[in-house]
This record gives structure tokens, sequence and C-alpha cells, in this order.
């Protein structure tokens, strides 16, 4: 393709694309020769290349004008933008090109230039969709991660959550350890991108609450996110609900702020998975003596609401030791 357009159109610049964890042509152009890569991601399998042929090699130093490298999370958000607008799933070498295109367009600040991207491959099993969906929107900054040190008092959860305004809240993870501090795990929907980003940020520690951003965080991404838990020590006995609510903007932070400080949350897992009622799985601490109570303000949240406290893989996982 790029002696094609070399010979016709000389004037085209001509961009190739790989994924940051097989960079083998990427490489081996600065080197100026051929090199082997130690290893090769897998993720985007069609060009994992831990070297380059020697002919396109030669080819692609006469030809190809740059190389771009994308992570795993922007091929994720270039698969969705192709079955967004074509209703076609590429495969993630596939989907390659317009990963890079978005890319170059937005280290290069183009405007008013005709781009082209080639789409090939749609060699993509079911299953694997699944971590697209996870991926693409902190592929296309429409989703950070944060991990929260909060106070471990009642009412806390209530002040972060208002603090984050109307913001779609995608996930939100947390356990009880002890009387010090609680951890959080969030995932918070933007709409600017990278300087919402730092705004929230700068917010939250302006705030004295203690920020990581793990939204480029490999590891916390791919497994920590799933296992956020561990059994309750409290001496408190902790009873476990699972609840129901409308799904739409505001409709954690609404939810938090009817639940009462009377009694401490001690598991708290939230996840936005675009449907139309948001899951609330929440763990509290509600001494004997104090059940009757409880019950009542249960049955004054107006929530869909069950009891979980007796859930085998709860009492095997998580529960009260």
């Amino acid at each position: 393709m790029a002696a094609w357009i070399k010979h016709h159109h000389p004037a085209v610049r001509v961009i190739g694309v790989e994924p940051d964890d097989s960079p083998s042509m990427h490489d081996a152009l600065q080197a100026g020769e051929r090199v082997v890569l130690d290893s090769v991601g897998i993720f985007a399998d069609g060009v994992a290349v831990k070297q380059v042929g020697k002919l396109p090699f030669d080819l692609a130093q006469k030809l190809v004008d740059d190389v771009i490298l994308v992570n795993t999370d922007e091929i994720c958000a270039a698969i969705k933008d192709i079955y967004d607008e074509s209703r076609s799933i590429s495969e993630p070498a596939g989907a390659l090109a317009l990963a890079g295109l978005k890319k170059y367009v937005f280290n290069e600040n183009i405007t008013n230039k005709i781009l082209t991207t080639v789409n090939s491959g749609a060699n993509i099993n079911f299953d694997r969709l699944r971590h697209v969906a996870e991926r693409a929107e902190i592929g296309e900054q429409k989703e950070s991660l944060f991990a929260v040190t909060i106070p471990e008092r009642p009412g806390s959860f209530h002040e972060f959550c208002h603090m984050l305004g109307n913001r779609g809240i995608t996930e939100f993870n947390y356990r009880y350890a002890d009387d010090r501090d609680a951890h959080v795990f969030a995932g918070i929907q933007l709409k600017e991108g990278e300087a919402e980003k730092q705004q929230i940020l700068k917010k939250l520690q302006d705030r004295n609450f203690p920020v990581v951003d793990l939204s480029n965080d490999e590891l916390a991404k791919q497994h920590i996110r799933y296992m956020i838990g561990g059994h309750s020590v409290s001496e408190i006995k902790e009873r476990l609900y699972r609840f129901e609510f409308p799904e739409r903007p505001g409709a954690l932070l609404r939810f938090l702020g009817h639940l009462k400080d009377q009694w401490n949350i001690s598991l708290f897992h939230y996840r936005n998975h675009g449907s139309d009622y948001g899951r609330v799985l929440a763990g509290f601490q509600v001494p004997g003596s104090e059940l009757d109570d409880f019950q009542l303000f249960l049955d004054s949240l107006g929530y869909i609401y069950g009891e979980e406290t007796n859930n085998p893989a709860y009492q095997l996982f998580l529960g009260n030791i």
C-alpha cells in the first residue's frame, strides 16, 4: 500500500501504527536495523511480531514517514468507535489504524485535513468484547480510575460523592479494614478528558483527601479493581444488602444522601453497566439492639432492596470472621 500511495501521490504521508507492547517496526526504524523484541503483547495478536521481515523493513525505511504507538485502552476505544459508526466489530489489530489516527490528530492538533485509515480484520471472539468494553471508556478519556483515602467515619462516602457533584460514577469499591482510613477504588465519568481529571484530582487534594490516579496502572485495571475485599474483622456483625435504583446522573449521590450516618457502611460496591437500574451491594455495621430501627430505615428509603447476609458467596469471601 505504501509503495502504491507514494508512487501515485508522493506528497501523502504514510504512517504506521503498532501496539506499544509490540513495537517491532517502530523500534527497527529507530535503530536503523531489524531488532528482535524480548516479548510481544498478545491483545492485538494479528500484529504480535517479534521481528519484522527483511523486505517489509526495507520498504518501510523508504516509504513510511512515521510509526505511532498506541496502548490497549486506545485500541479498545477505536473498536468502540467503529462499532458506534458502522455497527461492525473489528479485532484489535483491525482497529489499530484508527487508534493511531486519533492519537496523531490529537498530538499534532490537526484540523481541515483529509485522513484515511485502514480497517481490516474482524477475527474477534465474543468473550473478548467484555474486556474491550471495560477499557474503551478509559481509552477515550471518558473515565478515570482513582484510589482515594477518606476518613473511616459515617458520612464520609456522602461527603466524597458530594465533592464529585453530578458526575457519573462508573465504579465504587470499598471494604472496611480499620477505624482510621477507608480506601476507595472509584471510576469517574469525564466529559472534558484530561483537563477535567486534573480538576478532580486538585479538588480532592485541596480537601485533604489523598488520591492516586490509577487510569494508566495496568495492574489496577486488570486485577486490583476485581480483588478489593476480604473478611470483616469488626466485632459488630455486618449485615449485607443489595439495592436497585433508577440510573441517571447523580443517582448514586442521592442514594448516599438517603443513608443515615447512624450506621457505619463497612462494604460498598457499585458498578454502572449502562443499564436502566443502578445496583449497589452495601454492608452495614448494625448492633443487635438497633435492628428494628434499621429495618424501619430500610423500608423508608423507597428503593428496591434485599438482604444477602446469608449468601454463601458472601460468607465464604467477605463475611465476618
